[in-house]
């Protein structure tokens, strides 16, 4: 499933991320991934999520960050639960409509059954209609 945790910047998106990864940990048997814009907050995090920089890679648009997390799934089969932080930014999604990279997610969460958290800075009823159910926290 995919889950959307909204509100405009500097609202607490990245503290309930970082403290809904680490008391998740506790209770999981797989892993889990927290992909963010640099590696801030690698100390905030429990050692068994493994961090990754997105702008390490060298992505461009939304079509290589989307390939670029199915690369992750195809490479953990024990994972459960990915965090995204700052989704807008490391998804190239600024300026455009998030519907169509938020869809190609819940596909993957379908096929591979990984739980994604997406921290997004829009308010709630910026969001598309059709993701209003996706809506966990609304900061």
């Amino acid at each position: 499933m995919v889950h959307l945790i909204t509100g405009n910047k500097g609202k607490g998106k990245t503290k309930w991320l970082l403290n809904k990864a680490n008391s998740e940990i506790k209770d999981i048997l797989g892993s889990i991934c927290y992909l963010d814009k640099n590696a801030q907050h690698m100390y905030e995090l429990n050692n068994r999520i493994r961090l990754i920089n997105v702008n390490d890679y060298m992505i461009e648009d939304t079509d290589q960050f989307l390939g670029f997390v199915s690369g992750i799934i195809s490479q953990d089969h024990d994972l459960e639960q990915m965090y995204f932080d700052s989704f807008l930014s490391i998804a190239y999604i600024e300026n455009a409509d998030i519907l169509p990279a938020v869809r190609h997610l819940q596909k993957l969460s379908e096929k591979f059954n990984v739980n994604f958290f997406l921290s997004v800075s829009l308010e709630t009823d910026e969001i598309p209609e059709e993701l209003k159910e996706c809506v966990t926290v609304s900061l």
